[in-house]
């Protein structure tokens, strides 16, 4: 238990991606910073395992693919490539199969995909090609704290890529979604993506989510860290430490009576988590507030380890760095909505990432990895290996055979992996426009502990779920502002001694 004569400037509560990033930024503003994280090992959903399934195979917890890794602007601050962590990105960013014809496949080149969909090719083209024009627009509009006007929304570009964007909600997320499109294979490329949301579809959040995420697939692409994404987590450590912080792991925190003493408080957790810890000391019109944050739907885990390639019937999905597992847009949707209704689906929908495909050092011993998620409703304790299987079977006949271990966790269970994901909802909240919009309670800011000197630095709030850090960033900020009266450090890889003899 963590002794209460300690006396820190901050401590971050949570070792996910936004709360290292909040620690990160606090050690570089010369604080003394302490991280307290429940489990064995710091990461959050950024960590990789090995579930002992085979000799030398390794599998990533939560996330394996990361779309924001190279957009985000704490991770471009940051710079994980000049710190070793090798982002590979796949020509094919994302493939959607389908039964009885040609797989949907969206390259990182916009004129290749959508040449090859065909009739409703000029289609995609009018819809991405805008928002892949005004690519830093998209991004700051979908990752900003959504209290002020990002620089690069005041350009013309700028401006018109944003329009753009808001257009193509309005039009994905609503009864208009399937105007656009004569075929099935667009559709069904970009219903896939919509699908990260976890919610019932068509709708204004998932529509935003598809956009964003399908803008970033073909410019700069969807990249998967060679190493795994516990990379991402370590480089965040290493960092912290070399300016001083600390990481204590196995210590989950249930009471603010077992905290430290400190100026600032940051938590990377769940709202239910931050209201239980602060109890009564907390105000209690944010209380109420916390306590009406509503949860969404959930993900079980399936990791397989594979004798040979997923032998998909089209085999350029071979290529592809993720591969959305639903067949048409009609079929996701009905899969989706039984998931909101509260009932298992026949055929769930799902996402599957061979990390192989672009790092062939995480095979082993002529096995590999494979990575996939079957949404479910939330609290799911059914085990769905067998509807994994059978649904991959559906696009890759043969995939039973390849198989040589299967390990699952169930929705109900993910929370003992990552307190976060409650019921199994990996995106720490129910993905709304309001959500994204608000953070995790109507307040002017989303960032607002609800105690002095507490912030909520989670996927929970603004400006969602997502391996991005920008929660956590915009959290630590505030701290350094009104907590210790100190600007927003420099992150670029260096280190305390370079920036004392470069005058830093």
């Amino acid at each position: 238990m963590t002794a209460r004569r300690e006396v820190r400037d901050a401590v971050v509560v949570g070792a996910g991606p936004n709360g290292l990033a909040a620690a990160v930024t606090l050690a570089r503003a010369g604080l003394d910073v302490l991280v307290l994280e429940g489990q064995p090992t710091a990461g959050g959903g950024s960590r990789t395992v090995d579930l002992g399934l085979a000799p030398g195979i390794v599998h990533d917890l939560c996330s394996a693919v990361h779309p924001l890794a190279l957009a985000s602007p704490f991770l471009r601050a940051f710079d994980l490539a000049a710190r070793g962590v090798e982002l590979v990105v796949p020509e094919v960013s994302y493939a959607q199969p389908l039964v009885g014809r040609p797989a949907a496949l969206a390259y990182r080149s916009l004129e290749r995909t959508a040449e090859e969909l065909g009739a409703d090719g000029a289609a995609w083209r009018r819809l991405l090609g805008p928002l892949v024009r005004g690519r830093e627009a998209v991004v700051d509009l979908a990752l900003g704290d959504h209290r002020s006007v990002p620089p690069s929304l005041l350009t013309p570009a700028g401006a018109r890529a944003a329009v753009a964007f808001a257009a193509g909600v309005v039009e994905q997320g609503g009864p208009w979604w399937g105007a656009r499109f004569r075929e099935e294979a667009a559709p069904a490329l970009l219903t896939g993506v919509a699908a990260h949301a976890i919610t019932a579809l068509p709708s204004l959040a998932g529509a935003g989510t598809a956009l964003m995420l399908a803008t970033l697939a073909h410019d700069p692409g969807w990249p998967v860290p060679a190493a795994g994404s516990q990379a991402i987590a370590d480089a965040l450590v290493a960092d912290l430490r070399a300016h001083g912080g600390e990481v204590r792991t196995g210590e989950p925190v249930r009471t603010w009576r077992t905290l430290p003493r400190a100026r600032a408080y940051l938590f990377d957790t769940s709202p239910a988590t931050l209201a239980s810890v602060w109890g009564g000391r907390m105000r209690p019109s944010a209380r109420r507030g916390f306590g009406r944050f509503r949860y969404g739907d959930a993900a079980t885990k399936v990791d397989f380890v594979l004798s040979g390639p997923v032998p998909w019937s089209d085999e350029r999905v071979g290529a592809a760095g993720t591969v959305h597992v639903g067949g048409t847009r009609a079929e996701m949707v009905a899969a989706e909505r039984d998931v909101a209704a509260g009932r298992l689906p026949a055929r769930p929908m799902m996402l599957v990432s061979d990390p192989t495909v672009v790092a062939r050092s995480r095979g082993a011993g002529g096995l590999r990895p494979l990575w996939t998620y079957a949404h479910v409703p939330a609290g799911s304790a059914a085990d769905v290996t067998e509807l994994v299987t059978a649904q991959l079977e559906r696009f890759a006949p043969g995939f039973r055979d390849v198989v040589v271990a299967a390990h699952v966790i169930p929705a109900a269970r993910m929370p003992e992996h990552d307190e976060a994901f409650v019921g199994g909802d990996i995106a720490s909240g129910a993905v709304t426009m309001r959500r994204m919009a608000l953070g995790a309670r109507v307040a002017w800011d989303p960032y607002d502990g609800g105690v002095p000197g507490v912030y909520l630095a989670s996927q929970s709030t603004v400006p969602g779920p997502g391996v991005h850090g920008m929660a956590g960033w915009y959290a630590a900020r505030r701290a350094l502002a009104e907590r210790f009266g100190r600007d927003v450090p420099d992150l670029g890889p260096v280190t305390p001694r370079e920036a004392l003899r470069s005058g830093a």
